[in-house]
């Protein structure tokens, strides 16, 4: 029999090995007809159809969605996590008679044999698919104290703490508990997308939060004796002096996992109860998306399509920190990136590697700050200039000379508005009329959290609601809100990922009589709504509540009322 896509895609989402499936496909008969070709006739997409369909002709239970949260961590404590994925085992439920293990091969006789002595009880196998499995175990046993064994007999004890880490998983038994430790959490941090990691020290405990899709999450309360131990090896880990406990430090762990770079910055601050840390990760692999792919609505895109095609001015993206303006510069520039371009950035960091553009990353210690880094680069002969960010007025007097003569200008600054940039500039010190002459548009964003869609569920809106949206019952009819639940998918949370809101400020002449008038955001804001078109930041909002994208809760929370 060749191999065809059923096979293959139970080889690939099993543990099973070519001549065990084949095996099992050529003894086992449906109705004297042999299982094999049962099946060949069939499509499936995905790993887990395949094995269901399997599963149910063989007569064995399959289970797709692993509830981990009700998995006892009692019956993995004795059983080394190595062996649990190198055999693709997990116990699952243990009864009078029986033990119910999760497997990706029913043919492993040697590992649940051994489960079977071990629990002195009969085993029933329940499949799933190899990638669930590998999900289910790495979550039981961060929740099992047998993965943290032994931390409280290292109080005192000496660590070593020599080279950062390169790869996680290379981390050996040896290796000292707080440095598996750290590695754990820098695992499972990578593992739930996590953005940031927070360690907090407080008077008796410390705290360890994970910052998902813009929200912060309690995730583990360490002994308060493990503080310093703890603390040392993240800071030997980016590189800083453990011995300065008392002044601020900054650092950089670069790190591999499973095939990933991940960049991670390293923020150390004193607080009274001992150095506080906080970790930004960046998935260096992840690649640029394009702008249609952020949440930019299709009148927003046209129009940013029309101000990318500019040979000189200022466009700008503001936000508060975390907002994705880099991301969105990113798809920005990519997007012009061509042969007849020659493309130069500003960034501190450079937080995404782009082929063909050249990318300079500031270093104040040797000098080499945003506006040296402008004056150097404007000898380049650039056609476009992209600068991390706007923060004092040399910066933002060399990025205005820059578009005046003849180059486009991409950069961020922060303010909590589109209207609310030429306050900002005037405040530095620019002068209105060139502000007024440079700037093309001003894009201001916000990041909102997107419904699971793998359980988020319709419902009606309460008048309450509604009227916090200055919506009426009538302008809802027909539309597709839904609210967040929660499933295994999105970890319990009812969102999965995040997406743009934003507002797209074009600049017109009006509102370049406004800015040599030094008005204020407000009334800026009120012309571009009425002349220039902008959809402000929840009107966007409102817009993916109805088209069932994110929740009403979130667009209160991430916007204001306008005007």
């Amino acid at each position: 029999m060749a191999v065809t896509s059923f096979e293959s895609l139970i080889l690939k989402g099993t543990s099973l090995n070519e001549p065990q499936l084949q095996s099992v496909l050529a003894t086992t008969d449906i109705h004297d007809r042999p299982l094999s070709d049962s099946l060949v006739d069939q499509h499936f997409n995905t790993p887990e159809e395949a094995l269901a369909e399997l599963c149910k002709l063989m007569g064995l239970d399959f289970i797709k969605d692993i509830p981990f949260n009700d998995i006892p961590v009692d019956l993995v404590r004795d059983i080394p996590i190595n062996y649990a994925k190198n055999h693709g085992v997990l116990p699952f439920k243990m009864e009078a008679d029986k033990v119910t293990v999760l497997t990706t091969n029913p043919l492993n006789h040697k590992a649940l044999s051994d489960l079977r002595v071990k629990f002195d009880r009969r085993i029933h196998p329940l499949l799933t698919t190899s990638i669930r499995l590998q999900d289910a175990i790495n979550r039981v046993y961060e929740k099992s104290t047998a993965a943290l064994d032994g931390l409280e007999e290292i109080e005192g004890e000496e660590y070593d703490l020599d080279d950062p880490v390169i790869d996680l998983l290379e981390a050996g038994e040896d290796d000292a508990p707080v440095i598996k430790l750290v590695n754990t959490l820098l695992f499972r941090a990578v593992k739930e997308k996590a953005s940031d990691i927070h360690i907090e020290p407080y008077e008796k405990d410390m705290v360890v939060r994970f910052r998902i899709d813009g929200i912060l999450f309690d995730i583990y309360r360490p002994p308060k004796k493990l503080q310093n131990a703890i603390t040392s090896r993240i800071k030997v880990m980016g590189n800083l002096n453990i011995a300065e406990k008392r002044l601020p430090q900054d650092g950089r762990i670069p790190l591999k996992l499973a095939g990933k770079d991940i960049d991670v910055r390293l923020s150390s601050v004193p607080t009274a109860f001992g150095e506080r840390l906080v970790m930004r990760l960046q998935d260096r692999s992840n690649v640029i998306l394009e702008l249609d792919q952020l949440g930019f609505s299709q009148d927003s895109l046209t129009k940013l399509d029309h101000l990318l095609k500019k040979t000189y001015g200022i466009v700008l993206v503001t936000g508060p920190t975390g907002s994705g303006k880099s991301t969105t510069l990113y798809a920005a520039i990519s997007k012009i990136n061509s042969v007849d371009k020659n493309i130069l950035t500003v960034e501190e960091p450079v937080e995404q590697r782009i082929h063909g553009i050249g990318q300079i990353q500031v270093n104040s210690k040797i000098g080499l700050t945003f506006a040296n880094g402008l004056r150097s680069i404007l000898r380049q002969d650039p056609n476009v200039i992209m600068i991390g960010e706007i923060r004092d007025l040399e910066t933002a007097e060399i990025a205005i000379n820059s578009s005046l003569t003849g180059h486009l200008v991409l950069s961020t600054i922060h303010t909590n508005d589109s209207a609310g940039v030429f306050p900002r500039l005037i405040d530095m010190g620019c002068e209105p009329f060139l502000i007024a002459t440079s700037l093309l548009g001003v894009i201001a964003q916000r990041l909102v959290r997107v419904l699971c869609p793998h359980c988020k569920e319709p419902y009606t809106p309460s008048d309450v609601e509604l009227a916090s949206l200055e919506l009426t019952r009538e302008q809802v009819q027909g539309s597709n809100i839904h609210r967040a639940v929660g499933c295994n998918e999105c970890n319990q949370k009812g969102y999965l990922g995040r997406t743009i809101i934003q507002e797209l400020m074009m600049i017109n002449d009006d509102i370049r009589s406004l800015i040599m008038k030094r008005a204020d955001g407000g009334s800026i804001k009120k012309v571009a709504i009425r002349d220039g078109g902008m959809i402000p930041f929840r009107q966007h909002g409102i817009q993916k509540v109805l088209q069932g994208i994110t929740t009403i809760e979130e667009v209160l929370t991430n916007t204001q009322l306008d005007l």
